[in-house]
């Protein structure tokens, strides 16, 4: 049977190698430009993720722009704090998710008033940040021009970070994202009959 003191020094020899090859990956990582990350899958958190981001960009002074394209109300937890903050421009732009407005023409002409917005924000170097919570709806159920937007996020300021939302994100989006983070379902309390709680869902 192997002792305490045999167990601790081997722990060390893997923490150090760990280390190493940490330290090897962190040296090689010199560059700095603005990340677009895509956070997407079935699962929750995606929004809640980037608003977190959000925080994160505050505490360093950073100026944040966001815009939610389906969400429509106003009386969630983060809207209520985060548009009380001088550094963040937080706009709800959507009429519902589409099932409740079940009207594409009205949601087509809602997602390009709501992109001129983000595209204000997208092409201004003032913003740190811009979240485009929601996003992948409208490219996937082509309310908007998918083409456009990629080209918009593009040209985009070299130091702006983006971080965009929704299920199922285009594989063109994806593949221009820095960092794509996939958020899998497991288990979730709405299928078991408990409603949206507030501090957790809204």
């Amino acid at each position: 049977m192997m002792s305490d003191e045999e167990k601790n020094r081997r722990h060390k020899e893997r923490m150090q190698r760990k280390k190493a090859v940490i330290d090897e990956h962190i040296a090689r990582a010199d560059q700095q430009k603005g990340l677009l990350l895509v956070l997407t899958g079935n699962g929750k958190g995606k929004s809640s993720s980037a608003f977190g981001m959000v925080a994160r960009a505050l505490g360093h002074g950073m100026r944040v722009g966001v815009a939610q394209f389906l969400k429509s109300r106003t009386d969630t937890g983060e809207e209520a704090f985060f548009s009380q903050q001088d550094k963040v421009d937080w706009h709800v732009l959507g009429d519902g998710f589409t099932w409740d407005t079940q009207d594409r023409a009205q949601d087509i002409a809602t997602s390009e008033r709501a992109w001129a917005v983000a595209e204000a924000m997208l092409t201004n170097p003032d913003y740190d940040l811009v979240v485009l919570d929601e996003l992948t709806y409208l490219m996937t159920y082509n309310y908007l021009d998918s083409d456009a937007i990629l080209q918009t996020l593009a040209d985009r300021p070299e130091m702006q970070h983006v971080a965009v939302t929704g299920r199922a994100a285009p594989e063109r989006l994806r593949e221009l994202a820095d960092t794509v983070s996939e958020i899998s379902d497991e288990k979730h309390a709405y299928r078991a009959g408990i409603k949206a709680q507030q501090g957790i869902d809204l």
